[in-house]
Order: C-alpha cells, then structure tokens, then sequence
C-alpha cells in the first residue's frame, strides 16, 4: 500500500500581513461515553510584505482538545518537530504555532533569494482523526515541507494514539506484550515481503532498499498499519509505504486492548 503526497496548494495572498487567519471551529462531538471531543484549529500565515500569488506561506489544520489541555500541547509539540523536516536537527522545535511561522518564513526568504524564478517555499503542518474504535483515537500527524529551491517537498507522517478512557498518549511499547518486540519485528518483516511482491519490486530493491525497524503503529479495528516516511525503506518516488499487519497474527504479540478486545 503507498500513501501518495498531498499537495500544498495553498495559494494564500493577503498583502502586508503576517498571520492571515485563525480560528478554532467546534467539531462534532463524539457520542461514545469516553470519546473526547475536538477542535479544529486552523491558522494561515504568510510572508510578511509579499503581496500576489507567488508568496511564501505556513499553514495549519491541527487539533485541540478542549477536555485535555495536556494532549493538547503533546499534539502541537509533535506536529511542530515533524514540521522541522530536514531543517538543523540541532534545532530545538517552534514552541508555538506562531513562533513556528516566524522561523520559517524567515529562512524562506533567504531560500526565495537563492532559488530560481519565482519559486516560493510552503508548509503545511496537519492533524485529522484517522480512526477511533474501542475508545482508541488515533490521530495522524502530516508536515509537508517545501524550501525553495528544492527539487522536491518532503512529506512526514507519524501517528499518535490516544486511550480515551484514561486520557492519555499510548506509546507504540505501551500497545506490546512485553518482551515481545522481537516477534513484532518478525511480523513488520513478513509484512515488509508481501509489500515487495504486491509492488513488483525484486531482489535487488530489497537488498538497496532494506526493511529498518519502525513503530509508527496506527492500531485500526481491523489491522494494524506501520507507515514509513520517504527515504525509510523506499526511494522517493516509492512515496511513503505503509505495511499491513492482520490482528490474528498479532495476537499473543499485541495486548488485547489494542486488538479490538
């Protein structure tokens, strides 16, 4: 399975300002006794002085939770160090949105110089609900992030698990039968093979390409998924590849409550 790009097409052009919108918009609550109920936070930046199409721009289409002001900040703290890219990993992340928008419209504008053209440089940071089933929200972070310049946007994912009983983030050690991790490992490499022969990729993919551990884990009600980023385990045009886990072969390896038990 491959999870394709989305685009960035944001197209924002508000001459003159800084931050073009924000909001929190109510989303529908949800009706389960534990569900936590959400907000779309939705913010839109641009670079400050540019006027017309062809500016730079931040934008994002995040969460909040307004009963667990705790996930709340754990969720844009994610969001803000997946959206830091391939940026100076010695870089502490954004501690706000804002502060976030600031740096990288700044630096930018420093790329919009040394590009070609009229190439500007775009970000989106983004957070949607992905699935929820027996009081588990799982939550799939996204930053694409495209400096001017660049032959091409780099696209992030990661997932975050929430258990809505006890409001709390899971953590991918928290979902194993303790030590279990190996076998976990032997199934991620069983299901690694069924990707290689579904994609027609042979012998000499694998070998250049070979399967590194990952516990990106998004437990769905019906299978578990382990997505990678570009680069991981596949070239990029191979775009992010996200291998399937079935629940039979993880019981005994997962813990039951995150087998839909």
């Amino acid at each position: 399975m491959l999870r394709t790009f989305k685009t960035l097409g944001v197209g924002l052009s508000l001459a003159g300002a800084l931050l073009l919108g924000g909001c929190l918009a109510a989303d529908t609550s949800p009706s389960e006794p534990f569900a936590l109920a959400s907000l779309a936070v939705e913010k839109q930046y641009v670079a400050p002085g540019c006027q017309g199409e062809q500016c730079s721009t931040v934008t994002i289409s995040a969460l909040a939770f307004p009963q667990a002001p705790a996930l709340s900040e754990a969720l844009q703290t994610r969001l803000l160090t997946l959206g830091m890219a391939i940026s100076d990993e010695t870089a502490a992340p954004a501690e706000s949105w804002d502060a976030y928008a600031e740096r990288f419209l700044s630096l930018a504008e420093e790329d919009n110089q040394a590009a070609p053209g009229d190439m500007t440089s775009e970000a989106l940071l983004e957070a949607t609900v992905y699935a929820r089933h027996h009081d588990l929200l799982v939550i799939e972070l996204n930053s694409y992030v495209y400096h001017a310049g660049q032959a091409h946007e780099l696209p992030l994912t990661e997932y975050m698990v929430i258990d809505e009983r006890e409001r709390r983030i899971v953590e991918p050690e928290d979902m194993l039968v303790d030590g279990q991790e190996a076998a976990f490992d032997t199934l991620l490499a069983d299901a690694h093979q069924r990707w290689i022969t579904e994609m027609g990729f042979d012998a000499q993919f694998a070998a250049q390409w070979p399967l590194s551990k990952s516990r990106n884990i998004a437990p769905l009600e019906d299978r578990w998924e382990v997505t990678y980023n570009v680069y991981d385990i596949a070239p990029y045009a191979a775009g992010q590849p996200t291998l399937t886990l079935p629940l039979e072969a993880l019981k005994g390896v997962a813990k039951p409550r995150y087998l839909g038990q």
